[in-house]
Parts: structure tokens; C-alpha cells; sequence
């Protein structure tokens, strides 16, 4: 069984809340910390694409939902994030 991990956050830009407290904005990917590499293949340093380890994934669903902040979620990223679909699984191989 693979080990599920909670997924970072890696964004174009940035906005910073009262608390002074920095969180993501514009192009947002998912982004597994200790890679240089989104989960859809972007290169966080070619992108130039600030690194939120503090913010997880599923706090970016919620602020691309209020729409507050103009956060963009990745389509791709989104995909590869959702753990709770159905696999593809062959039932009958043939002989």
C-alpha cells in the first residue's frame, strides 16, 4: 500500500494576511516538499514558483473556492490529488 502524503503548496505569487502570514495566489500547483518539481512535471525553480510548505493542498482548494484571493488551482494537480477516485483495475484478464 503506497504511503499517502499531504501535498504543499506552489504558487506564481503571494498575499500576506494580518497575521503577516504568507499564503498563495495566481497559478497554484500541488507540490510534494523535498522535489524541485510540481505533481503535474513543472520545475518549481524554471517557473519561478514560491514554495508554501506551511500551506496544505486542500487549505488551496478552499481558498480557490471562496475566490477571494484570484488563487488558480492547477487542473492537473487537481487530478493527480484526488486519491478517493476509483482505480482502473482489469477484472476478467483474458487467457
Amino acid at each position: 500500500m503506497a504511503q499517502r502524503t499531504e501535498h504543499a503548496v506552489a504558487a506564481s505569487s503571494r498575499w500576506i494576511d494580518s497575521d503577516g502570514i504568507r499564503y498563495p495566489c495566481g497559478d497554484t500547483h500541488a507540490w510534494t516538499p523535498g522535489t524541485n518539481q510540481t505533481l503535474c512535471g513543472v520545475p518549481l525553480s524554471r517557473a519561478r514558483l514560491d514554495r508554501f510548505a506551511h500551506v496544505p493542498w486542500s487549505e488551496a482548494l478552499y481558498l480557490a473556492e471562496i475566490g477571494e484571493h484570484g488563487v488558480v488551482l492547477c487542473r492537473r494537480c487537481t487530478g493527480a490529488t484526488q486519491s478517493d477516485r476509483r482505480r482502473w483495475v482489469r477484472t476478467n484478464p483474458r487467457p
